[in-house]
Protein backbone atom coordinates (compact mmCIF):
# COMPACT_ATOMS: atom_id res chain seq x y z
CA UNK A 1 0.00 0.00 0.00
CA UNK A 2 2.93 2.23 0.22
CA UNK A 3 4.54 2.06 -2.83
CA UNK A 4 0.62 3.15 -4.58
CA UNK A 5 0.98 6.01 -2.64
CA UNK A 6 4.40 6.81 -3.73
CA UNK A 7 3.63 6.31 -7.21
CA UNK A 8 0.53 8.63 -6.88
CA UNK A 9 2.49 11.97 -5.17
CA UNK A 10 5.36 11.18 -7.52
CA UNK A 11 2.51 11.34 -10.91
CA UNK A 12 1.01 14.51 -9.27
CA UNK A 13 4.69 15.43 -8.50
CA UNK A 14 5.59 15.10 -12.63
CA UNK A 15 2.42 16.75 -13.68
CA UNK A 16 3.08 19.92 -11.69
CA UNK A 17 6.58 19.88 -13.12
CA UNK A 18 5.81 19.43 -16.90
CA UNK A 19 3.40 22.70 -16.05
CA UNK A 20 6.01 25.05 -15.63
CA UNK A 21 5.76 25.34 -11.83
CA UNK A 22 9.14 23.89 -11.58
CA UNK A 23 11.90 23.60 -13.78
CA UNK A 24 14.79 21.68 -13.38
CA UNK A 25 18.58 23.52 -13.62
CA UNK A 26 19.81 21.51 -15.99
CA UNK A 27 16.93 22.19 -18.61
CA UNK A 28 17.54 26.00 -17.86
CA UNK A 29 21.51 26.16 -19.35
CA UNK A 30 21.49 23.46 -21.82
CA UNK A 31 25.28 22.83 -23.34
CA UNK A 32 24.04 22.29 -27.17
CA UNK A 33 20.66 24.09 -28.35
CA UNK A 34 20.89 22.61 -31.57
CA UNK A 35 19.00 19.62 -32.86
CA UNK A 36 19.50 16.31 -31.78
CA UNK A 37 18.05 14.55 -35.02
CA UNK A 38 21.56 16.38 -36.78
CA UNK A 39 23.59 14.72 -34.00
CA UNK A 40 21.19 11.33 -34.24
CA UNK A 41 22.37 11.73 -38.48
CA UNK A 42 25.96 11.86 -37.86
CA UNK A 43 26.60 9.18 -35.51
CA UNK A 44 24.90 7.03 -37.92
CA UNK A 45 26.39 7.84 -40.92
CA UNK A 46 30.19 7.75 -39.15
CA UNK A 47 29.32 4.27 -37.72
CA UNK A 48 28.20 3.33 -41.37
CA UNK A 49 31.12 4.43 -42.86
CA UNK A 50 33.89 3.12 -40.22
CA UNK A 51 31.38 -0.48 -40.65
CA UNK A 52 31.40 -0.32 -44.40
CA UNK A 53 35.62 0.73 -44.48
CA UNK A 54 36.10 -2.30 -42.10
CA UNK A 55 34.13 -4.79 -44.75
CA UNK A 56 35.96 -3.39 -47.80
CA UNK A 57 39.02 -4.01 -46.12
CA UNK A 58 38.73 -7.54 -45.31
CA UNK A 59 37.26 -7.82 -48.68
CA UNK A 60 40.53 -6.86 -50.36
CA UNK A 61 42.74 -8.86 -48.05
CA UNK A 62 40.83 -11.41 -49.28
CA UNK A 63 41.10 -11.03 -52.65
CA UNK A 64 44.68 -10.49 -52.54
CA UNK A 65 45.52 -13.49 -50.44
CA UNK A 66 43.55 -15.63 -53.13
Amino acid sequence: MHARVDFFYVLIYTMVDIGGVNVNEFEKDVQSKGNDVVDSIKGFGFSFVFFILIFAIGVIMSVIAQ
